[in-house]
């Protein structure tokens, strides 16, 4: 009976909550699933789909700074960024120094064992975001990744409970004060409000509702597309995916390999051979077999 119960209970739950699925995907990396509903507007659509792409790509700057953060230490401030072992005055070493080969970075690291909670945290972060959260119908929301964010600040203050520079990439990036002017991370942000939100090969006006769009029926999933307002319409997506067209074509190669073979395999050239003449065996006794008639 208990187990009736919690089957109905969860079913009704599963109705009682039924959204719209918008599959967001940019690129094959850059994808994830907001949940929403048919009376949302597009602008408010637009605006936390934005928001949670661009946290998206902090996070991916958060990790491979990090991880920096806790092999070589705090950055350097910029006018003093270089090579320690070229340095013209004293470099202060501490317990756990590993000079930066790339000379941005002080090389006093925190304690191994302390940024092992670090790099842990960052995976972690990086698994909320993940492409892959996809297939396994997570959805992504903007609280989850702050939270990770977070979680992240909280690793970085337990290696350096001295806190961090201002010019540190990691703080920079925890405090959402980054400078990105001038990097190769310039492009990956969208402004919310330089933003707009593309489905079936049409642009969603933000006026709108997106029952406009897609229907009024809750549990309906659509994979739509953001770009920078003025970019035109995105590229529209293959009838196959990569991995499916992969293994179309190996199967058509197998398939050609295999007919390959088989053509070979049914060659009747011998025929014309003297040893396969159905009439060699009489010429041999009468001793014509190798007469010739003149030309």
């Amino acid at each position: 009976f208990a187990s009736h119960f919690n089957l109905k209970l969860i079913k009704l739950l599963y109705y009682k909550t039924k959204m719209v699925l918008l599959h967001m995907k940019k690129s094959d990396n850059d994808q994830f699933l907001f949940e929403t509903t048919v009376s949302a507007s597009i602008k408010d659509t637009i605006d936390e789909i934005a928001t949670i792409h661009n946290l998206r790509h902090r996070v991916e700057r958060l990790k491979m700074e990090g991880e920096e953060l806790a092999k070589y230490g705090p950055a350097k401030p910029l006018d003093k960024q270089g090579l320690d072992e070229f340095s013209e005055t004293p470099v202060e070493k501490g317990p756990y120094y590993s000079a930066d080969p790339t000379g941005r970075r002080t090389g006093n690291a925190c304690s191994p064992d302390v940024a092992k909670v670090l790099l842990k945290t960052l995976d972690e972060a990086v698994a909320v975001i993940h492409k892959d959260q996809v297939a396994k119908a997570v959805t992504l929301t903007r609280k989850k990744i702050l939270d990770a964010i977070d979680l992240i600040r909280g690793a970085v203050m337990i290696c350096y409970p001295q806190g961090l520079p201002e010019w540190d990439f990691v703080r920079q990036a925890i405090e959402d004060n980054e400078d990105l002017a001038g990097t190769s991370f310039a492009n990956d942000d969208i402004p919310p409000e330089n933003a707009a939100l593309w489905f079936a090969g049409k642009s969603m006006l933000p006026e709108k509702k997106l029952s406009d769009f897609v229907g009024r029926h809750e549990r309906t999933k659509a994979v739509v597309k953001l770009q920078k307002k003025g970019q035109g319409p995105p590229a529209r997506e293959p009838v196959v995916d990569q991995d499916t067209q992969k293994a179309m074509m190996a199967w058509y190669y197998k398939k050609q390999e295999e007919q390959k073979k088989l053509a070979e395999d049914e060659d009747d050239s011998y025929a014309s051979s003297a040893w396969a003449s159905s009439s060699s065996l009489k010429a041999h006794f009468s001793g014509v077999n190798n007469v010739r008639l003149p030309k």
